[in-house]
């Protein structure tokens, strides 16, 4: 640090001839450019540029001001270069995220009397769709990793890291779909929601997750297969995709239980539902008893682990769908709204998706260092995700007022859309980066797996907390009159 020495010295020297208020100025510049001055280069610029003279004192404080700017241009650059293939894969795979964000959000907005014909439904449609992304989504987080550390491998023989993974992941998806169902109902009496059945809530919730689990199960091997055999970072693409195919295979899925539900209450007595919970519930038993006694190691470990993390989580998204349920009369009033709820939420998940696999694999390969505060390879991260919080929600706001409007969807305007979106939507983020740093680096701490918990924490905790900023914003825009 001589040479910032130097440089204070010089600079100090300049700022004797300033006036009073010039000399604050002048200390705020030298004490930044202390902290900063980490290139040699950077100092022997200013130290050759710098030439201190009473009656130039103002042109070379200028000069060093050029010499940061140029310095700081530079970094950023040399962000970008760096992470260019990041770039490249998470705005693409963000924009396939979207495009299906905006189908589950029309089908979600197209449920409007569904959702008013059955009570409490909505409570159950945050969980069940942040399920299936914390599920797969950290799936696909523990093969990107399997890949970063040589373990991985395309093949379905009993005992490989891709089977053993698969069956936790579906017995994982009946076990919470059937508690979700129980939780649903339990939260909803306690505090007082009128709502459907529990017999109700369990089919839906078992009926839609179940088979959409099935098909994302598929759409997590394709893209683990694909990802290997080209060489990519999963840890780039897998959660957008996962959480788009998520968004697009569970709603629709939900919305058939509810048709079956809501149209068989002619043909269908209570008892079919009692004999379906009946037989929910022994299925679930089983393969509890499969995954904790009769499946290898790997599978095991995963349902230990994950199985408490993703109870817990489930309570966090019925917060969400609560939050959501009680605003859901003035949100009929703005069906574009209903649109966006889908899209905002689970493009913060697969903010938190990306954020989460990246540092789960740098925590693994030992390239980020658990500690306090998140550092520079934290810090970095932070950024990419800002970078692209900031595209993706001006880019989701933008489309659901178009689609809204030509789909005959009452929409509150364009302007005040995108402002909804990017308000919200970077406090969520905010709330994101730190969390899924400190989630992460303490699982990691105590020897768990970040892929088993990172994900689901963050993307129940990010539900919940996006859910709030979302409706807060809405409120505080006046839309909920």
């Amino acid at each position: 640090m001589d040479i910032a020495r130097d440089i204070l010295v010089g600079l100090t020297g300049a700022a004797r001839s300033l006036t009073p208020v010039d000399r604050r100025h002048s200390f705020v510049m030298r004490f930044s450019i202390y902290h900063r001055c980490e290139n040699q280069d950077f100092y022997q610029s200013i130290r050759t540029h710098f030439r201190p003279s009473g009656g130039t004192a103002i042109i070379n404080i200028l000069k060093c001001y050029l010499i940061a700017g140029a310095y700081v241009s530079g970094a950023v650059k040399t962000f970008f270069r760096n992470n260019r293939a990041v770039f490249i894969l998470g705005f693409t795979a963000l924009l396939i995220s979207s495009v299906g964000d905006i189908l589950a959000g029309v089908t979600l907005g197209s449920m409007t009397n569904t959702l008013e014909l059955l009570p409490g439904l909505m409570i159950l449609i945050p969980p069940a769709i942040g399920m299936r992304g914390n599920i797969f989504g950290a799936l696909g987080s523990r093969l990107g990793t399997s890949m970063h550390v040589g373990t991985f491998e395309h093949s379905l023989r009993k005992g490989s890291i891709l089977r053993q993974n698969m069956e936790a992941s579906l017995i994982l998806t009946m076990t919470i779909s059937f508690l979700m169902g129980v939780l649903a109902k339990i939260v909803s009496s306690a505090l007082g929601v009128n709502s459907i059945s529990l017999e109700q809530f369990i089919f839906i919730s078992v009926f839609g997750g179940v088979l959409a689990g099935f098909v994302l199960l598929v759409v997590n091997v394709v893209v683990a297969n694909i990802g290997f055999r080209r060489n990519w970072d999963i840890d780039n693409i897998s959660a957008p995709l996962i959480t788009a195919a998520g968004d697009i295979v569970t709603l629709p899925m939900l919305f058939l239980a509810a048709i079956i539900v809501l149209d068989g209450k002619a043909i269908i007595s209570d008892l079919f539902y009692e004999l379906m919970v009946v037989t929910f519930l022994a299925i679930t038993v089983y393969l509890v008893y499969e995954a904790l006694y009769r499946r290898d190691d790997e599978s095991k470990r995963i349902f230990v682990q994950s199985a408490p993390v993703l109870a817990i989580c489930t309570l966090l998204d019925l917060g969400a769908g609560l939050t959501i349920e009680d605003q859901l009369v003035h949100l009929v009033a703005f069906p574009a709204l209903l649109v966006l709820i889908p899209l905002f939420l689970q493009n913060c998940n697969a903010l938190g998706g990306i954020l989460t696999s990246r540092m789960s694999s740098l925590l693994h390969m030992g390239i980020m260092s658990p500690g306090k505060t998140p550092g520079k390879v934290g810090y970095e991260n932070f950024a990419i995700i800002y970078i692209f919080a900031l595209w993706v929600f001006t880019f989701v706001s933008i489309a659901t007022h178009f689609v809204s409007l030509a789909l005959g969807l009452a929409s509150p305007g364009l302007l005040i859309m995108i402002a909804l979106g990017l308000v919200a939507g970077l406090i969520t983020v905010t709330v994101l980066n730190f969390l899924s740093y400190y989630v992460a680096v303490t699982t990691f701490m105590f020897s768990l797996d970040p892929d088993d918990h990172s994900i689901p924490v963050t993307s129940s905790a990010i539900d919940f907390i996006g859910a709030l900023a979302l409706m807060g914003v809405i409120v505080a825009f006046g839309l909920s009159a």
